[in-house]
């Protein structure tokens, strides 16, 4: 018989507003945003709570955040700050728990002692507080997907375990939208169906759910919604993936001369991203933004691997003409994005 798991989500309280605040000790007690200029058209990266009471929140634009709040302290993002606040969180952590996988500055996935989760993760708590003098939720299950919904139950600074056994129970009544990884068009065939909790999808008869969400992701998330998620915590997560840049343009671009320049320009950059790491992509991705918030993202597969910038271009104007084929209206934001890195040398030897 396996022996049971303690797995943890551990979640770092507003993040980026809890480093400002630090930093900026006149910030506190009132309300603080990460993100872009109210007067532009930047979005919100994180809120502090008394920004939250608010309906402040993260992705929102920064005009209708302050809209939202009187007086709310807009802060810009200072991504090298937070990383250095991050790699000193994630030292006091591997000092107390083993294996230790992060997974973005702010959330990681740990092991726990399984003959004590609650203790271990109050400790874990403890010490974050002590040492980096900032508040953190943790969430405690028997695989990732309970903890990570645990860890957002009891915010902030909560600790929410699920005791052995019970990561069925704990799921079952919670709504769809509640189980990472099901996406809004799943949610929106399920709904359909007259499902409306992750119980309910967890009994879902197998011909009901090929019909629902066919293939193997279906059979994951109705495996997930039934507390069963045998993933490891991973002490050393694999390699990044994938490299992105996008720009959110202060005035929608409609010019298609202008258009194709900035994709030029991303390529280019991508081009010396992929150039110092040494690697080449097999995917190229194309995202855009309509000014009604509207986001479309397409992807191709090339026949071999890409680098250079004129390759990713080609492969980036070809995606960009199926998307304003579909609707041919400004842009708002345009990204461009490759994946499937392959090492450049490990591909010559073959």
């Amino acid at each position: 018989m396996t022996a049971p798991r303690a797995v943890a989500h551990l979640d770092l309280d507003a993040f980026f507003a809890a480093v400002e605040m630090h930093l900026d000790p006149g910030l506190r007690g009132r309300p603080v945003a990460v993100g872009g200029d109210p007067q532009g058209r930047g979005v919100v990266a994180t809120a502090n709570y008394a920004a939250r009471r608010f309906g402040v929140r993260s992705a929102m634009p920064c005009r209708e955040a302050a809209r939202r709040c009187p007086g709310l302290v807009f802060v810009p993002p200072r991504i090298d700050v937070y990383r250095e606040w991050s790699a000193r969180v994630w030292d006091v952590v591997r000092g107390l728990a083993d294996p230790v996988e992060v997974v973005g500055l702010d959330e990681g996935y740990l092991e726990l002692d399984p003959d004590r989760p609650a203790a271990h993760a109050a400790e874990i708590q403890r010490a974050v507080a002590d040492g980096v003098r900032l508040s953190c939720s943790v969430g405690v299950g028997g695989g990732k997907t309970v903890a990570k919904i645990a860890s957002d139950r009891d915010k902030p600074g909560g600790l929410v375990v699920v005791p052995p056994g019970g990561d069925a129970a704990f799921l079952a009544p919670l709504p769809l939208r509640a189980l990472p990884g099901l996406g809004p068009r799943s949610e929106e065939r399920l709904r359909a169906a007259g499902l409306a909790t992750i119980g309910e999808l967890a009994a879902l008869p197998d011909a009901d759910l090929d019909a629902l969400l066919p293939g193997v992701h279906g059979r994951d998330l109705r495996r997930r919604a039934s507390g069963l998620d045998p993933r490891p915590v991973r002490p050393d997560p694999p390699e990044r993936i994938s490299i992105s840049v996008e720009r959110t343009f202060p005035v929608d671009v409609g010019d298609p001369a202008e258009i194709d320049r900035r994709l030029a320009e991303m390529a280019a950059r991508l081009e010396g991203l992929l150039s110092s790491r040494g690697r080449v992509a097999r995917t190229v991705t194309v995202k855009a933004r309509f000014p009604d918030f509207r986001t479309t993202t397409r992807h191709l597969t090339v026949p071999d691997p890409v680098a250079g910038a004129d390759a990713i271009l080609d492969a980036a104007r070809t995606l960009l003409a199926r998307i304003r084929g579909e609707r041919d209206a400004p842009l708002r934001l345009l990204g461009v994005g490759v994946r499937g890195l392959t090492d450049r040398r490990q591909l010559r030897l073959f």
